[in-house]
């Protein structure tokens, strides 16, 4: 059977207030399109749908219409999971009507799989899907530990557990997968994945994951990436957009997997056209440089962050007259000798463990007191909260 596996569409999501809707528009024309073509069996979305709980009506209407396109309107079988941007409830909301078309919405970790016949080829997949499984969409506290190893240790052990409860569901002659939208230790992020794994709890080991399935379809990392645990080849899609400049210069691509029962999983990287790319221009000759660039058409596609050197204050009219000659600036930040050191310096701390980052505040708010660990793990703990909160981010 041939099955395609794609991720992260984050549908809604804009560029400091540019719409990038055009752009996810022509991904699912492009997606389609593969589909169709290459006579893909199974569609499996691996979360993130929707850049946010509550996303704009335009994001939700280009949603279901994909939905009907992809599935064929019923003849081809399409799975999808809640990630962490989507509030699970309101994913799942439509599953009745979804179902129809041969589209299963799954908002919430659940204990059952899924089989599916492939007309096609006469075989059937088993398929486990575990959507964002957070402490708080799995109603449970994982351990009362405040220890950051130990947190991500019960973590891990919980979702070895859960997989290895449906994996006894699998059997010789289907094709055993795996669908889930966490962070897999050893994971290449980027800017643009609001971090699920806070302080490093919401981690899981590589080896949580082989259950018995030949194939773990994987959302959340924006990079196409995999990693083997066993027999299990475990996989990240990617994102079909770049949707920060720290993904300036990625390829990117949804994957195509042909796999028979009982056989290894063969993979395509199927490289997509669509989306203007995103690109970082350093104009250490001024003005003038940028200038020359833009008569000479480069990168004329594309949303660009210029560094641009100067010796002397950049005016707003200037500004502005750049903005009309490209509509594709998004940010132009001036750098002058004297500010670089301080620029440096902050891009060094943005390197730097929020843990570490709340240690040091702490220190430097009390004349050099030492915060409990039971402090720096409540703060942890508020951050998660806050990203994981569906209302708190309405």
């Amino acid at each position: 059977m041939r099955i395609l596996h794609t991720a992260d569409w984050h549908l809604g999501r804009t560029l400091e207030g540019r719409s990038r809707l055009a752009e996810q528009e022509a991904f699912i024309d492009e997606l389609a399109a593969i589909v169709h073509e290459r006579q893909i069996d199974l569609v499996l979305l691996a979360g993130d749908v929707y850049d946010s709980v509550n996303p704009p009506a335009a994001a939700e209407q280009l949603f279901y219409e994909a939905l009907a396109r992809l599935s064929d309107q019923g003849h081809r079988p399409v799975y999808v999971i809640a990630g962490n941007h989507d509030h699970p409830d309101r994913l799942a909301a439509a599953a009745p009507l979804a179902d129809k078309l041969g589209v299963k919405l799954i908002g919430l970790p659940e204990a059952r799989v899924h089989r599916i016949a492939i007309p096609r080829t006469g075989e059937s997949a088993v398929l486990f899907a575990l959507p964002y499984p957070s402490e708080s969409r799995l109603k449970e506290l994982l351990t009362d530990e405040t220890d950051e190893a130990l947190l991500r240790s019960a973590y891990s052990d919980r979702v070895r557990h859960i997989a290895l409860e449906q994996a006894r569901h699998f059997g010789p002659d289907t094709v055993n997968l795996l669908m889930s939208h966490l962070y897999v230790m050893g994971g290449k992020e980027t800017e643009s994945e609001r971090p699920i794994q806070v302080g490093g709890a919401y981690t899981v080991d590589a080896s949580a994951l082989s259950a018995g399935a030949s194939y773990a379809a994987l959302g959340h990392l924006h990079r196409p990436q995999q990693q083997m645990s066993g027999d299990c080849l475990i996989r990240y899609s990617g994102s079909p957009l770049a949707y920060s400049f720290s993904e300036a210069g990625q390829a990117k691509s949804v994957t195509i997997i042909e796999i028979a029962p009982g056989g290894a999983p063969v993979l395509e990287e199927l490289y997509l056209s669509c989306g203007r790319p995103l690109v970082e221009w350093q104009a250490r000759g001024g003005l003038a440089e940028v200038y020359r660039w833009l008569e000479e058409g480069k990168d004329a596609a594309a949303w660009i962050d210029l560094e641009l050197h100067l010796q002397e204050t950049i005016s707003l009219e200037q500004i502005h007259r750049l903005r009309q000659a490209r509509e594709g600036f998004i940010h132009i930040r001036p750098v002058y000798p004297e500010l670089q050191a301080e620029a440096d310096r902050i891009r060094e701390v943005a390197k730097v463990p929020m843990d570490e980052l709340f240690r040091r505040f702490y220190e430097r708010q009390t004349g050099g007191a030492q915060p409990e660990p039971e402090l720096i793990q409540l703060f942890l703990e508020l951050l998660a909260d806050e990203e994981d909160d569906p209302a708190s981010a309405v």
